[in-house]
């Protein structure tokens, strides 16, 4: 059985609020990554004051892994209780506008959401011009961010 959704839509400011507090355990996840491809770029044989090349393809296997990690700890985070630890001090859950959603659908807004900072957060600034004040990955993935 599912609770009744709360009234109240998370306006874009509760939303940066939460993403900007969200930056906190996915920095650090990103700076445990980080320490491991280090030790194991060491390990290799390379000097420990030489850094990756930049745009190797041991930098961009890092970036990649580091956007998987932050993906993995949102949509495990919104598909355990519906909020992420930045979420959680302004009272924002995530829903779907049909009943759950699924992994599939989380997957598909942490994408979006991703594409849209990409794009300097036109899908997060959209939600002021949207009708049902949705950003690019709420409409996208069937899913609605609410306070209460």
């Amino acid at each position: 059985m599912t609770e009744p959704t709360p009234k109240r839509r998370a306006l874009i400011g509760w939303r940066m609020l939460a993403l900007g507090y969200d930056a906190f355990p996915v920095v650090a996840l990103w700076m445990l990554a980080s320490a491991m491809f280090t030790v194991v770029y060491y390990l290799a044989g390379h000097s420990a004051r030489e850094n990756f090349a930049p745009f190797s393809p041991l930098q961009i296997v890092l970036w990649v892994v580091c956007w998987a990690i932050a993906g993995t700890y949102a949509v495990a985070s919104w598909r355990g209780g519906g909020q992420t630890l930045g979420m959680r001090p302004w009272k924002l859950r995530l829903v779907g506008i049909d009943g759950p959603p699924t992994v599939q659908a989380l997957a598909r807004r942490y994408a979006v959401a991703t594409l849209s900072l990409l794009l300097g957060g036109l899908g997060f600034w959209w939600a002021w011009f949207d009708r049902d004040r949705l950003t690019w990955h709420d409409r996208a993935s069937g899913t609605r961010m609410v306070r209460g």
